[in-house]
């Protein structure tokens, strides 16, 4: 078989609504009910609810756990507005950042290798995880997970959904998009500038 990954140039929020209407056309295509997106102030939360309106499409929405950041930055009237059209959004913990409760350095160590392909299938493996753990999915259920690099969406893969406890039983089985830059640089130099430097050149650099 034949299927079609689209790969953005560079991460980031000017991908999102690109990355919606992936997710959204292969929910319909595949006839899947549900799609888990992170949200870290509801921006995405809000497009997503509005694209899949009508479709039948359940979302969860998953930002930042209490704690993580000094204030909640999802704002409490979007997580009415979402559960009132049917949608559920979930402050679970956020399984790759516990090494500061359990000093084991797996969980690190675990979303450092996920983000050699990018840093949102690694938010895409945590928050199926999550969405398992708080019982919002079933395991083996077939969902599609859409994430982003610091802001908005860019990455969306389609996985049968598990729990942390039955990690062995999540499986990430197509990517519909992701950028091509593993992550973004606030500051400074990136790798891929010498990259575009060596194109640039024609090479003779």
């Amino acid at each position: 078989m034949e299927q079609k990954i689209v790969y953005f140039e560079k991460p980031g929020p000017t991908n999102t609504d690109a990355a919606l209407r992936l997710a959204a056309e292969e929910a319909v295509r595949r006839d899947i009910r549900t799609v888990i997106l992170a949200s870290t102030r509801g921006d995405t939360a809000k497009r997503a609810a509005a694209l899949f309106a009508g479709t039948g499409v359940r979302l969860i929405v998953v930002p930042h756990q209490f704690g993580f950041t000094e204030t909640q930055l999802f704002p409490p009237a979007l997580v009415d507005e979402l559960e009132q059209q049917g949608h559920r959004v979930h402050f679970g913990t956020m399984l790759f950042h516990t090494d500061g409760l359990y000093g084991s350095g797996a969980a690190e160590a675990m979303a450092m290798v996920l983000r050699t392909v990018c840093q949102g299938l690694k938010v895409c493996v945590e928050i199926v995880l999550m969405a398992g753990d708080a019982g919002l999915v079933s395991r083996g259920e077939e969902v599609i997970v859409v994430t982003g690099t610091r802001r908005g969406a860019d990455t969306a893969v389609v996985a049968l959904a598990s729990t942390s406890h039955q990690l062995q039983d999540l499986h990430i089985t197509e990517i519909l998009c992701k950028p091509l830059q593993t992550r973004s640089w606030g500051r400074g130099t990136s790798p891929y500038d010498a990259i575009e430097r060596h194109r640039q050149s024609g090479g003779l650099e």
